[in-house]
């Protein structure tokens, strides 16, 4: 009886225990599953990358005393695009800044008694630690533009890295008494110009009449109109008398071509929209299709049809698209893209 009373209390002690092992675990799952929706509300991702910093590497030999005095570590003076920085480390985090518990870092712009009024330096910020184990840096960023001016002359993250894991030798960020630190400092600077692509309806000079005399001596080849400026580019009409893909032999084709462009503009992708007609000399039964497309930089690019109007049609005489062995063609541009340069 007794040795079952001892089993029995044996059993209940060591599933008390592994009760409380399991909270425990419960608990840590817990807090860190907060730790990770908190990084995440703050927008902060890390992640380890080969490249150090570009901007600012330091290694502190000792790094114990540094660690013992629970003060934050101000780098020396530093010159990065164009500016004066320096680099804080707090080794047991920024109590004031909700550092608590972890590695704090900030950088601070120096030396701007001599900016203009209302100075501001935009930055895109990425602070490091180095994990000798794995010899890669631990870059942290949270994807937003640090604004340096008058009022705020220091950017950086509270919450660097856990001092349970920066703190922890089999991780590897404190080796050997040793900690490498650094900071990449990218500075953003407003766009200059502005690429500005404006759509214009029934542009100027939108209309171009193309004569071609003596058909029936034409050769089995291209033949073009000349050019013609609409908006910011040339453009031509062009056909094969003999036909041309589908239509080779049984219709009469007819393209608009992209040529090159009017002095000191941009060259760029146009858009072209475009109703291509084969006139009727005698009446307004004109034979018409409507094209639109982008029109590459490269010269010669043609978009239209290869059956405007059939062979059998055309040489009808009482239909009037062929008189007097002459036919006119008509582009007209309904709406072209134009692109200018401006300031922004």
């Amino acid at each position: 009886m007794d040795l079952r009373l001892w089993s029995y209390g044996v059993l209940c002690l060591f599933c008390l225990f592994i009760g409380s092992i399991s909270a425990e675990i419960a608990i840590r799952q817990v807090t860190d599953q907060d730790l990770t929706e908190r990084a995440t509300r703050l927008g902060v991702t890390s992640f380890f990358r080969d490249e150090p910093p570009s901007s600012r590497l330091i290694t502190i030999e000792s790094f114990s005393i540094v660690k013992s005095r629970g003060e934050g570590y101000e780098s020396a003076l530093f010159e990065a695009a164009g500016y004066k920085w320096r680099l804080f480390m707090y080794p047991v985090g920024k109590q004031d800044d909700g550092g608590s518990n972890y590695v704090s870092m900030y950088l601070k712009i120096e030396e701007t008694d001599s900016f203009p009024q209302n100075w501001e330096v935009n930055v895109d910020l990425k602070l490091f630690l180095l994990n000798q184990k794995l010899n890669k840096y631990l870059t942290v960023q949270d994807g937003t533009t640090k604004r340096f001016n008058a009022a705020k002359k220091q950017w950086g993250f509270a919450q660097m890295i856990p001092l349970s894991t920066f703190n922890n030798p089999n991780e590897g960020y404190v080796s050997g008494d040793r900690v490498t630190f650094g900071a990449e400092i990218l500075i953003l600077k407003k766009v200059q110009e502005l690429e500005k692509v404006t759509f214009v309806s029934n542009p100027a000079d939108n209309k171009f009449s193309w004569t071609i005399l003596h058909f029936s001596q034409l050769e089995d080849k291209f033949y073009y109109s000349d050019d013609f400026l609409v908006g910011n580019r040339y453009w031509r009409i062009g056909f094969n008398p003999k036909g041309d893909g589908g239509g080779r032999g049984t219709a009469l084709p007819v393209y608009l071509f992209a040529y090159g462009f009017a002095p000191n503009v941009p060259t760029t992708t146009t858009w072209g929209a475009v109703y291509l007609r084969l006139k009727n000399q005698r009446n307004s039964n004109h034979k018409q299709i409507y094209s639109a497309a982008w029109y590459p930089v490269w010269t010669g690019y043609g978009v239209g049809v290869n059956t405007i109007i059939s062979f059998q049609e055309l040489f009808d005489q009482s239909k009037g698209y062929l008189v007097n062995d002459r036919i006119v063609f008509e582009a007209e541009m309904t709406m072209v893209s134009v692109t200018n340069i401006v300031p922004n």
